[in-house]
């Protein structure tokens, strides 16, 4: 610390009673005396009154220090504080060595008092470094300052110019008091201003705002804490086996954590993500946990670098950060207080949007940042960057790691979907009617395989939430719209309600939607017809110069490497995956863009001659979308022919796909419409198991078109069940859903049985958990899904699990019957020995170890399937069954062995049949 900074103020409400201490309160000067006293016969520490001591003194001293020390920032090291309690209390006893009076004292002044009670105890501050006698001195001032205001105050018999002295002694204190207040010390007013501007931190950015959506239902502006949703980021690591250019590492599904954690184990990050991916909605939820105190002592800078690049005096340096972001109240930070907070390492400082600045402005944005890290170490970073905005490793010889957001999982866009609909519930007058839009939103996402590749991240979940109330719930049978609004929010909308349009933001190139998506769409058609997912970007620039011509706009302000420079950072639509290609960030978008211009150059010819290829599917149903009434009929008759000329899965694919592409048929020659109906009509529902497994060969857009389970036979209803599970998608997930509470057992049954095909656990949420109990045996195919049923009396286990496992996926007693199959790793039944409700138990299906039933001892067994165990082929297996009085069904598996039953049997077993093998024989003994 400076010495200038060094400094302890004290007021008089907090120093006078101190003071005050050091004096008697019966003592000389109470009243007119012939002469003037000695200062010596005040202090209340000398002679035979005494009331302080010198240990009191000393007490005095510290308490005067620790008041010093509580007014500011702390001016000396925790170690040299007794050594100034010392010194002051030596000075201050000298008080009692001074010959002069009162009046004296108080013609000298309070500064020349303290020299002379430094000289008079043998100036004891000469022991202390710099930083403490600066402190000393000052404390040592103001107690005198107070010391002769004592005297002023006291003394009734001084003469008239002590009197005028006085009240210049208390116009001065008071002076010092306003002073005080007006202008504390250095970082005196640090924690309550931290205070007033964590409070604003929390809330101003305790809110989501989503941009670019206009809707009459659709909230601007939703509660962080309701809408935030945690998603994944990806880091580059060493353990990756694939690189990128210069050979960066490409990180692996086991290099990844929750973005809010980002921080966790760096301090400076480089964050990177596709528009609407959440980065901005990141930086909002670190500024607000930071203000909340969550962590740690962490002063958040929330600084977008769209609002600080406009500044005509340039980025701002610390004290400018409040002003540069529009703090309302940044007038009033304490001086020196960005630099005090940063100075200590306490700095969040969260930088948004490297993409949202000018290309030329990004290289002088580094530089400020480069500055900024030299001269304050220790604070924390994070930076935010559409992909191909800054180029790999830019800011890497700084120190930062590079993250991405990866896209949002099955799971996150559920999460996402339930609290949109809460947050949406909050001010709703139609609450109700929001549940029912939550349930088949869910739904048409797990079942749409289209939109749900589009709902990859939080800004394009947001839209469809937001189109799907608004359109009231009719959001599948729309998709159009949906795209269409998508392009116009990421093209257009979404920069123009952040202001994002001025010429000197964007590098001079302002283009409006439509000569986007003209670009766009070129590029979506190229790929596809290359069954390409990515293209040279030479390639993509020659695209674009081919296209320019006929776009006069977009030609005037700049050249083809120009204008794709300009698509790949600020249309949200492309990107460049490694260093040189150009890809779509959603598939989706390529095939949509890629059908339109498919229907401008009337390529319908090609697209029917490509419809068996599953990754032409949505390029057709979405060039039908596009299509006029007459282009549409004659593409859906090509598919119709095509499918008749086509044999085995392709045809039967090509059928469904012209059934699935009339949901975008809007309008339709009724002719070609029942054409397409009734050639799929043999297809939908299947109706037998052989039928169900040859649908399910077409593949997963076979799950939009299942019906059911209403109007369904038993029968069919089991077979589109078999066809949804064969294809075992994510998305067949709710198809099955729809069928767990059918009245027909084997339709149930075969939901239980298919659960392997599906992660356990969410199958066994959405689909298990929800079967009736009633007659049926629930499937468990792995210990955790055994684990994750939940109690049920009947269980069929099916594969290598053992003892100990099942053991701990059962609760005691819970079993009536068990059936256990397949099971090669069980060697014996110890786990059901908790089971005293167990009556039917069948382990003939495969478990060739188990060869003691001990365990079943004493149980209340009525079946008992033993069949095809080669370890009970002995007859003295049986003997724990001696005892059973319930025992009414035997089957082993051995032959007989004896003359007569009771040679191989207990005696007295009550069995009513009793089977060997293959053959039932009736026993009455």
């Amino acid at each position: 610390m400076e010495p200038a900074a060094v400094g302890a103020k004290l007021a008089s409400s907090v120093v006078a009673p101190l003071v005050r201490k050091l004096f008697v309160a019966d003592g000389p000067g109470a009243g007119l005396v012939e002469k003037p006293l000695r200062i010596s016969g005040f202090v209340s520490f000398r002679g035979e009154k005494r009331t302080l001591g010198e240990k009191e003194l000393t007490t005095l001293a510290a308490e005067l220090v620790a008041r010093a020390l509580r007014t500011g920032e702390r001016p000396l090291a925790s170690d040299e504080e007794q050594a100034v309690v010392h010194a002051l209390a030596d000075t201050l006893h000298a008080l009692g060595d001074l010959a002069m009076t009162d009046v004296q004292a108080v013609e000298l002044g309070h500064e020349a008092l303290a020299l002379r009670l430094r000289a008079a105890s043998g100036n004891p501050e000469r022991d202390l470094s710099l930083d403490a006698t600066l402190f000393y001195e000052r404390i040592l001032s103001a107690a005198c300052l107070h010391i002769l205001h004592f005297f002023t105050q006291r003394s009734a018999f001084v003469a008239r110019t002590l009197v005028e002295q006085s009240r210049r002694q208390s116009g001065l204190i008071a002076k010092i008091d306003e002073l005080i207040a007006r202008t504390p010390p250095p970082g005196g007013t640090d924690p309550a201003f931290e205070q007033r501007y964590l409070a604003y931190v929390a809330t101003k950015h305790s809110r989501l705002t989503i941009y670019g959506i206009d809707l009459v239902n659709s909230p601007e502006r939703w509660p962080l804490d309701a809408a935030y949703l945690s998603l994944r980021a990806v880091r580059a690591t060493e353990d990756a086996e694939a690189t990128g250019p210069g050979g960066t590492h490409i990180a692996t599904a086991g290099s990844t954590l929750r973005a809010e954690q980002a921080l966790a184990e760096q301090d400076l990050v480089l964050l990177r993500g596709v528009a609407g991916s959440g980065k901005t909605t990141l930086v909002q939820w670190l500024a607000v946990t930071a203000a909340r105190g969550e962590r740690g002592d962490r002063i958040p800078f929330v600084l977008p670098l769209r609002t600080l690049v406009r500044r005509p005096d340039g980025l701002p340096e610390p004290d400018g950060f409040l002003a540069a972001a529009r703090v309302p109240f940044h007038a009033t930070q304490p001086d020196g207080w960005s630099d005090r907070v940063l100075g200590a390492g306490r700095g969040l400082l969260l930088v948004d949007g490297i993409d949202e600045i000018p290309e030329r402005d990004r290289e002088r944005t580094r530089r400020w940042l480069r500055e900024l890290l030299d001269v304050y170490p220790g604070n924390q970073w994070l930076v935010t960057s559409r992909p191909s905005a800054v180029r790999e490793d830019w800011l890497t010889p700084d120190g930062f790691t590079e993250l991405a957001l990866t896209p949002m999982s099955r799971d996150d866009v559920t999460a996402f979907i339930r609290r949109w609909h809460t947050a949406a519930r909050l001010d709703a007058p139609d609450t109700d009617r929001l549940d029912g839009y939550e349930h088949s939103l869910l739904t048409a996402v797990g079942t749409k395989p289209d939109l749900g590749r589009l709902a990859t991240n939080p800004l394009m979940c947001g839209l469809i939430c937001a189109l799907h109330r608004d359109r009231r719930g009719y959001l599948p049978h729309g998709r159009q719209e949906l795209y269409d609004a998508a392009l116009s929010m990421l093209l257009s909308r979404r920069d123009e309600e952040r202001d994002m349009f001025a010429p000197e933001r964007t590098g001079g190139i302002h283009l409006t939607e439509l000569p986007q998506v003209q670009l766009l769409q070129r590029l979506a058609y190229w790929l596809i017809r290359n069954n390409q997912s990515e293209m040279d970007r030479d390639r993509a620039e020659r695209i674009v110069a081919d296209v320019l011509p006929s776009l006069p706009s977009a030609a005037a302000q700049g050249d083809a490497p120009a204008i794709l420079r300009h698509l790949l950072v600020r249309s949200g639509l492309l990107r460049e995956p490694t260093l040189g290609t150009v890809e779509f960030v959603h598939r989706t978008f390529q095939d949509y863009l890629g059908a339109r211009a498919a229907v401008e150059d009337g390529d319908f010819g090609l697209l029917a001659r490509n419809a068996f290829d599953s990754q032409w599917s949505d390029v057709i149903r979405m060039a039908v979308a596009h299509a006029r009434p007459r282009e549409r009929a004659t593409l859906l008759a090509d598919l119709t022919k095509s499918a008749e000329e086509t044999s085995g899965t392709a045809g039967t694919r090509i059928r469904l796909l012209a059934l699935a592409a009339l949901e975008h048929a809007t309008e339709l020659d009724p002719h070609v419409r029942a054409a397409v109906e009734r050639n799929a009509s043999s297809l939908i529902p299947p109706r037998t198991t052989e039928e169900a497994r040859t649908l399910a060969d077409a593949g997963p857009l076979v799950l939009e078109l299942l019906p059911g389970p209403e109007g369904l036979t038993d029968d069919e209803a089991r077979a589109v069940v078999i066809t949804a599970s064969l294809i075992g998608t994510d998305a067949a997930l709710p198809v099955l859903a729809r069928f767990r509470s059918h009245p027909s057992l084997p339709v149930r049954a075969q939901l239980s049985w298919t659960a392997h095909r599906f992660d356990t656990r969410r199958y066994t949420a959405d689909v298990v958990a929800h079967l009736p109990p009633d007659d049926l045996y629930i499937c468990a195919h792995t210990a955790d899904q055994l684990r994750d049923l939940g109690g049920r009396p009947m269980l069929q286990v099916v594969g290598d699990i053992d003892a100990d496992d099942i053991r701990e996926g059962l609760l005691p007693d819970q079993l009536s019957k068990l059936v256990v199959r397949d099971n090669r790793v069980l060697r014996d039944l110890s786990f059901l020995s908790d089971q005293a409700r167990l009556v039917h138990l069948d382990v003939s299906g495969g478990s060739p170890y188990v060869d003691d039933l001990t365990p079943l001892a004493g149980l209340p067994l009525k079946w008992l399937m033993l069949a095809g165990l080669p370890g009970l082929e002995n007859p003295e297996a049986l003997a724990p069954l001696s005892a059973s009085r319930t025992l009414r069904l035997l089957d082993i598996g051995f032959p007989l062995h004896g003359d007569s039953l009771d040679e191989v049997l207990p005696r007295n077993l009550p069995l009513t049949y009793l089977r060997f093998t293959r053959n039932a024989l009736r026993h009455t003994g």
